[in-house]
């Protein structure tokens, strides 16, 4: 079995597609909540709001972190995602951490990020364009069969 963890941009179905089309394979997924909102406010409803912008941000970001960091540690590989329309500073965060930890790391983005990302696609083991592609890539790993 892997334990894949989903990393990165929140606003398209991507991990939908990965999970579905993993379906029949030994794998179970863990990602960052992805409800924008719930991501973004968790600090001040659970410790109190704040006046500072800065610190509202701040106290999601440190309780984010807990449950990011201990889907990294727990995965066998990583899937960080990095979407068109918005900076992703925390995907590119998350992969240096996994790349840190020495976790498996696998990129999905667009061909018009490549010289952006160039350093974060160096510490890969595989750079996907299309979540299909993270699928085939998992399957390969867990029963080397090539798709048909």
């Amino acid at each position: 079995m892997l334990n894949v963890y989903l990393s990165g941009e929140i606003h398209t179905d991507w991990r939908d597609q990965i999970i579905n089309g993993a379906k029949d394979l030994d794998v179970t997924f863990n990602s960052p909540v992805t409800d924008h909102a719930a991501s973004d406010d968790c600090g001040v409803t659970i410790l109190g709001e704040e006046p500072n912008k800065y610190w509202h941000d701040h106290k999601g970001a440190m309780i984010n972190a807990i449950r990011t960091r201990k889907g990294i540690e727990d995965a066998d590989v990583v899937v960080v995602r990095f979407g068109e329309k918005y900076r992703q500073w925390n995907a590119a965060f998350d992969a240096g951490f996994a790349a840190a930890l020495g976790k498996s790391l696998i990129v999905l983005q667009q061909p018009d990020h490549d010289h952006a990302l160039k350093e974060v696609d160096a510490a890969a083991l595989a750079v996907a364009r299309d979540p299909s592609q993270v699928v085939e890539i998992l399957r390969y790993v867990l029963d080397g069969s090539l798709p048909a």
